[in-house]
């Protein structure tokens, strides 16, 4: 999880910035989910080969 702490933007910039537009935020949440996919399979691999590995012994 990310920390809040770790953004060194100052509030005027944040406040000033333009928003964000629809297609930016789409990109931003198709790469945040693929992403999270990632790492979910990843961890699904991890365990099965934990679970396999122990299976063995």
């Amino acid at each position: 999880m990310k920390s809040n702490y770790m953004n060194t933007a100052q509030l005027k910039e944040l406040m000033t910035a333009p928003p964000m537009t629809a297609a930016r935020h789409a990109e931003v949440m198709r790469k945040r989910i693929a992403q999270r996919r990632m790492l979910e399979e990843a961890r699904e691999l991890k365990k099965a080969g934990d679970s396999d590995h122990f299976g063995k012994r």
